[in-house]
């Protein structure tokens, strides 16, 4: 079988895997070498590894196209915009991950991109200023707000106006949406996060649907030295192959607690797209009130990240990037792991009150 054949869920469990061949391994092992013999593929370690390969292989099955791994989620969002030609006019959202939005910023200083910012990015909105851009950045949901785009209206404007546009699909996952078949030309992941799946690696990737865009983007890895480890990259496939069964059982839990906090005295807004493993919610009372929500939790770990097994949460305007994006000052972030659904709520509850 191949996989346009194939259900997402096995082929997060099927691709990357080795040839099979008689004495071979069932996973692709951990390659530990900076350096190769003369003759193939692979002569230094920033060429390329067979362990990137395989990573690199089943999440470019998952995004319907051809897959570049990167140090991190910022590394590969860095290399995206070092292929963009200098001086393309870029419209992002002005919510976007805070980490996103200070690289955009950067590059804009620099002179390198000229950077137009819309609260929301929609088709209607984008219409009058659509003619001309050469990057169109869309986070969706977006990081901490949950703000969903219309994808195929705005993609296919995009699109018909001529410019690259790049979808950071790290909360969605391929399990909610796949970009590439809508029309985008990059998908971006924080690999770091549902991926890997456990909170122990640094990762990123991004997605071309053109194999001519991936060979730009592997060319910018190789000279900007912006490899993943070894060790990530196994972890991260090790990661990915039960990403299906852990969305399905946090997205369940997500959707269990999105309607209790709905209905919970101290809580005076729920922000939940319908899918994904992401809460965002905004407590009554102070930032002081809302921060101390988050440091009352005995189950739930008080952190920053996400995408772990573990539940998570944190009040994001505690960063003055976030504030002046205008995330309210009493918004926590919860990201929900696979715990019990009824332990997760004693611990909310508790601490809320």
């Amino acid at each position: 079988m191949d996989d346009e054949s194939m259900h997402p869920e096995t082929i997060a469990v099927s691709a990357g895997r080795p040839d099979r061949l008689p004495g071979a391994p069932l996973n692709a092992p951990i390659v530990p070498a900076s350096t190769f013999h003369h003759g193939g593929a692979l002569e230094y370690g920033r060429d390329g590894n067979p362990g990137w390969e395989a990573l690199e292989a089943a999440i470019g099955a998952l995004e319907h196209g051809h897959c570049v791994a990167f140090a991190s989620g910022l590394a590969a969002a860095s290399a995206i915009l070092d292929v963009v030609p200098q001086g393309s006019r870029a419209i992002a959202q002005r919510g976007t991950y805070h980490g996103v939005a200070e690289l955009l910023r950067e590059r804009a200083e620099a002179g390198q991109i000229e950077l137009e910012t819309h609260a929301e990015l929609t088709a209607d909105g984008l219409a009058a200023s659509i003619e001309g851009a050469g990057l169109v950045w869309i986070e969706s949901p977006t990081n901490p707000m949950l703000d969903a785009v219309d994808l195929p209206a705005v993609i296919g404007l995009a699109k018909r106006a001529g410019a690259v546009v790049v979808v950071d699909n790290t909360f969605a996952t391929p399990f909610v949406q796949t970009p590439l078949t809508l029309g985008a030309d990059l998908v971006l992941h924080a690999g770091t996060k549902l991926i890997g799946g456990h909170s122990d690696l640094m990762l990123g990737a991004v997605v071309a649907a053109d194999p001519a865009l991936q060979q730009r983007l592997i060319v910018r890895r190789h000279n900007a030295g912006s490899i993943p480890g070894v060790l990530e990259a196994f972890l991260a496939l090790r990661g990915l192959r039960t990403l299906p069964i852990r969305f399905e059982r946090a997205q369940a839990t997500a959707r269990e607690l999105a309607g209790r906090l709905g209905r919970h005295a101290n809580v005076s807004r729920v922000r939940y797209p319908g899918s994904g493993t992401m809460i965002s919610f905004e407590t009554t009372g102070s930032a002081e009130d809302a921060e101390a929500v988050c440091e009352a939790t005995r189950l739930i770990v008080h952190a920053t990240s996400l995408g772990g097994v573990e539940s998570s949460m944190e009040r994001r305007a505690r960063y003055p990037s976030d504030r002046a994006a205008g995330t309210p000052d009493t918004l926590i972030r919860l990201s929900v792991g696979l715990e019990h659904p009824d332990d997760l709520w004693r611990d909310l509850e508790r601490a809320l009150g």
